[in-house]
């Protein structure tokens, strides 16, 4: 299978689970679009770096366009590419930042931890280390 067509797939199982299977429909939702234009500058940004500088290649057969030059950085736009990534990591990502979003609020409605936890109460830890409170 081929990065495209991987993509591909994950794009349209996050949206089912979105819509069909937890049911959040989030990509319904006006505020989840605009924070996803945030999420995806950033996401150009650090792909441009990677894949601009040549830290990251890729291979022509396995994307849309060509496969990362040797001599030089690929092209910023076309070629399958956009700020020098290919388009398929922007697949890659809505898929990931979405699945994130949909099991963060299907866990809040269930109320999974609503009340910020980090540790044993404090009475218990202070049992636990043997401190007594100054008498009064």
């Amino acid at each position: 299978m081929t990065y495209t067509q991987l993509g591909l797939i994950g794009v349209i199982v996050v949206i089912a689970l979105d819509l069909f299977v937890f049911q959040t429909r989030l990509v319904r939702r006006r505020v989840f679009w605009v924070a996803y234009a945030i999420i995806i500058f950033f996401q150009l940004v650090t792909n441009g770096v990677l894949t601009g500088l040549r830290i990251v290649r890729y291979d022509g057969d396995a994307i849309i366009g060509s496969s990362t030059p040797t001599d030089g950085p690929p092209p910023f736009l076309g070629d399958g590419r956009i700020a020098f990534a290919p388009v398929e990591d922007l697949l890659f990502g809505f898929s990931l930042v979405l699945l994130t979003l949909v099991l963060w609020v299907w866990w809040g409605r269930r109320g999974v931890q609503r009340t910020a936890w980090s540790g044993p109460p404090v009475e218990s830890l202070r049992t636990v280390l043997g401190y007594q409170s100054p008498p009064e």
